[in-house]
């Protein structure tokens, strides 16, 4: 008989994009599975899970509004609301399952499975819990990681080191270098650095590139800039419109792949998603952490690699004065290039959307 499964949370395209890979292996391991979505109304997800073919239900529910006090004065009518609407979808819709990937509206609806006796599970992405999944953690069935360690914050008998789910797509970089240099009009004699800050951009990482960029030049290097929608206009006001002929900025990356194939070295933030595509990839990594996140989680997950030799870490608060000086470094040491390949590679776990896909089916069939 279909199972039922209900997949919460989003908020950002890290959370938004594990839930639809959960969401489409689950399909491709049993394509009966009826899956309805449960998100954040006026967030990325009421966009992006519609269009990856999902139907989903908004509730009305915020985070906490660090800069604004007034509006965290609605916060617990929000709440209040969202936990009524999250019990009616669960009563409508009577799942097997539910899934919380985290986000804003991943707390309200588990509570309310919970509570109506639906087991779920939780997908923590990062490597230090966050609040409303440790305080979920002691009723969920399964609790799925990626980091090691994760017991400090949950139940280790409720844990499985799964990884994070990928996007297949991005990843499938076999044989595609030349292929990529020809996309981005580049030289395959020349080494190359891809620097991504995600599709809305890192500010640090733009600015730190723009303080190193003579240098970059100086050494004849080539690098793929992928600035983020917010700060395009103020990189190309700062580089000019003249011929850059080793530099290839763009506002975004349509083509991942191609930019991980082309790449000698990466540099990036330390999202989840991302790390977990880095570690498939296999490509000597620099890591700058963003320290405006939630219990500074991006630095911890750093640290993990960092741990293993598998990541070189830039602070935020030092990249402008640090990153290129480092970038240089390490591209220049083929030695530490391979090893810095390898140990990150040794950490890749490719298979997490099934994995976890199974793990959702047999809580939906035994609980």
């Amino acid at each position: 008989m279909a199972k039922r499964i209900i997949i919460s949370g989003g908020g950002t395209g890290g959370h938004i994009f594990p839930a639809i890979s959960i969401a489409n292996a689950l399909k491709r391991l049993d394509p009966a599975t009826e899956i309805l979505f449960v998100g954040a109304k006026g967030r990325m997800e009421m966009e992006k899970v519609p269009s990856a073919g999902y139907p989903i239900v908004g509730l009305d529910i915020q985070g906490f509004q660090r800069k604004s006090v007034l509006k965290n004065l609605l916060l617990p009518f929000k709440l209040f609301g969202s936990l009524l609407k999250a019990r009616s979808v669960v009563r409508k819709f009577k799942p097997d399952a539910a899934v919380g990937v985290g986000g804003y509206a991943s707390g309200p609806l588990l509570y309310a499975a919970g509570r109506m006796k639906v087991p779920y599970l939780i997908q923590e992405q990062n490597s230090y819990a966050g609040i409303t999944n440790k305080r979920l953690g002691d009723k969920a069935a399964r609790i799925c990681v990626a980091f090691d360690g994760m017991d400090k914050f949950f139940p280790s008998e409720k844990i499985l080191l799964t990884g994070n789910p990928i996007r297949k797509e991005a990843v499938d970089i076999s044989g595609k270098r030349e292929e990529a240099l020809a996309f981005f009009g580049l030289s395959s004699t020349k080494k190359t650095i891809l620097v991504t800050g995600g599709s809305l951009g890192a500010g640090t990482l733009n600015r730190s590139m723009l303080a190193g960029m003579y240098k970059f030049m100086a050494e004849d290097i080539q690098v793929i800039w992928q600035t983020g929608r917010f700060y395009y206009k103020m990189v190309m006001d700062e580089i000019g419109e003249g011929p850059h002929p080793n530099f290839h900025v763009t506002e975004f990356l349509n083509r991942m792949d191609l930019a991980y194939a082309a790449a000698d070295i990466i540099v990036a933030r330390a999202g989840a998603g991302t790390i977990a595509e880095l570690c498939v990839v296999k490509k000597p990594v620099i890591l700058v952490p963003s320290p405006n996140v939630a219990e500074d989680h991006q630095t911890k997950n750093a640290a993990s690699l960092v741990k293993h030799g598998a990541a070189v870490l830039v602070t935020d608060q030092n990249a402008e004065k640090e990153l290129a000086d480092v970038a240089l470094n390490v591209l220049k040491n083929e030695q530490r290039c391979a090893e810095l390949s390898e140990r990150i590679g040794e950490l890749a776990l490719p298979d997490a959307d099934e994995v976890i896909a199974r793990e959702v089916l047999r809580i939906a069939t035994e609980l």
